[in-house]
């Protein structure tokens, strides 16, 4: 299944965001899913930064390939839009990689 993890990830501190979200996706990968890292990005921006816009934009393009959300905790604008985005797609939304394993009936 391929997820797409959304997350904060200019709210706090950037590297712990990105951190977190690269965790979050270990799981996901070692559960056999196939996770979407958008804050991976951050390596492309800080190479060839873009406007904020043209960043969703890409992300919001890719979600629509996904077959689940996972959204990591706490706030953040961009994460809320790609929640709103999948619900309008039909793309189920988890609270958490906790949330996603209960979901899938995953040990």
């Amino acid at each position: 299944m391929r997820v797409y993890i959304a997350g904060p990830y200019t709210q706090g501190d950037v590297a712990v965001n990105v951190r977190l979200a690269i965790e979050a996706a270990t799981e996901i990968a070692d559960l056999g899913h196939s996770p979407m890292v958008p804050h991976l990005f951050h390596f492309w921006h800080l190479h060839e930064p873009r406007p904020y816009e043209e960043w969703m934009r890409i992300d919001l393009d890719w979600l629509l390939a996904a077959e689940a959300l996972v959204r990591l905790p706490g706030e953040s604008r961009g994460a809320d839009i790609e929640c709103a985005a999948a619900k309008e797609n039909g793309i189920p939304v988890y609270r958490g990689v906790e949330s996603f394993r209960q979901a899938r009936d995953l040990p």
